[in-house]
């Protein structure tokens, strides 16, 4: 029989983050690879996935203030998804970076009005006690998605005509739209919310404002950890450029796309057990222990460029590593926002959490691009390992966020 927590909402928002996943990490695998053949640079990639990430944060903080306001969610969740499935395909028109900047910043529009909204009514549709649980089962099967998506890519990198370097990498991006279609499908079906009162005189400032002191603290910690927590297509991109030696572009980039699969399933296979830890010890303490293996990951990839280490066994435990902290920030910060705020500014909250970290993904994104391009990759991913170790000493002083309700 399955728990009571495990309803038709949870279930629902996880399939359509999977099928969602599918469609988006078939292009992120790949784009890696695909940027090798039409000459893009990281410090283009750094600035892509920064901005991206930055204008992301913007709407996050509007999309969650709105649905307090307004006391409904799921038709701009569904708009955000929408947005999300389709823009990626313009991929497969680019000759250079401005495209590719382009569909990543619909894209993450659409993320960034999706993301807080859906893990608002998530939050909402689960007791207390189960919300790491809740949490934990959604990111498993978001990954899950992201585990097949790359596997998908490279497949279809494998199988797919090649008249030219480029050709199979944009039929993959087209290919894309058939998943992230049938994630809004999906939601629309199977999701149902309960309306609440609307609140038509909420200000966003006054909102913001008035958000409780301890979550506040809390978001600082956050935000410096994002300012080092750089987008993993740099590490995708990391691998496929060491590995582009030995191997050439296109047999690298399948590489670096698997080696990102691999990342992703330790991803999934971490994040339901360690959201039912969560539900029963300092959610907090244990958000910052994933933040210092987030630091390790960045210091352990610098390693790989300053002896130019290509071996599959020390990839492979980088991109594992990167999974486990990824799994163990997701589920976290998708748990304690509810814990630590009162339902009628949860949307808010959720937005100010996801404009916080897309500030802090765009500055950190562009930051290595740079250091990367000017100085070194290692110098870059040091830095940013220095700066995310102190963000997880930061959130280790929260205080803890305990369920007291009895488990099941």
């Amino acid at each position: 029989m399955l728990p009571a927590w495990l309803n038709r909402n949870v279930a629902g928002m996880t399939l359509t983050s999977f099928l969602a996943d599918v469609g988006y990490e078939m292009v992120t695998a790949v784009l890696p690879g695909f940027l090798n053949t039409i000459g893009v640079r990281a410090l283009a990639l750094g600035w892509i996935e920064g901005l991206a990430d930055g204008a992301a944060s913007v709407i996050k903080l509007a999309a969650g203030w709105w649905s307090d306001r307004i006391g409904h969610r799921k038709a701009m969740v569904a708009f955000g998804y929408f947005l999300t499935g389709t823009a990626l395909a313009v991929f497969a028109l680019a000759a250079s970076w401005p495209l590719i900047l382009l569909g990543r910043l619909v894209a993450w529009f659409g993320k960034g009005i999706r993301g807080p909204l859906r893990d608002a009514m998530l939050a909402e549709s689960v007791p207390e006690h189960a919300r790491g649980r809740a949490f934990g089962l959604h990111r498993a099967g978001d990954t899950a998605g992201a585990v097949l998506g790359p596997l998908i890519g490279v497949a279809l990198l494998a199988f797919l005509p090649a008249p030219s370097a480029a050709a199979p990498f944009r039929a993959v991006f087209v290919l894309s739209l058939i998943p992230g279609l049938a994630s809004v499908a999906s939601l629309v079906a199977l999701v149902r919310e309960t309306r609440r009162s609307p609140q038509p005189h909420l200000r966003l400032w006054g909102a913001t404002r008035d958000l409780p002191r301890p979550y506040l603290r809390f978001l600082a910690g956050v935000g410096v950890f994002g300012l080092g927590d750089f987008s993993h297509t740099l590490l995708v991109l990391a691998a496929a450029q060491l590995l582009a030696g030995p191997l050439g572009a296109v047999r690298a980039g399948q590489l670096a796309a698997l080696l990102y699969a691999l990342r992703n399933l330790s991803y999934a296979g971490i994040s339901f057990p360690v959201g039912a830890l969560a539900d029963r010890i300092s959610k907090p303490g244990l958000l910052a222990s994933g933040y210092v293996l987030g630091s390790l990951t960045a210091l352990l990839t610098a390693v790989l460029f300053t002896f130019r280490i290509t071996a599959p066994g020390a990839l492979a435990a980088v991109f594992a590593l990167a999974g486990i902290y990824i799994g163990i920030q997701d589920a976290l910060e998708g748990a304690i926002p509810a814990e630590m705020t009162p339902p009628a500014a949860r949307g808010t909250a959720y937005g100010l959490m996801g404009a916080v970290n897309g500030f802090g993904d765009f500055a950190a994104s562009v930051l290595l691009g740079a250091l990367w391009t000017a100085v070194s990759p290692q110098a870059g991913f040091a830095a940013a390992g220095l700066v995310m170790l102190a963000g997880a000493l930061l959130t280790a002083r929260t205080p803890g966020v305990r369920s007291s309700a009895v488990l099941l």
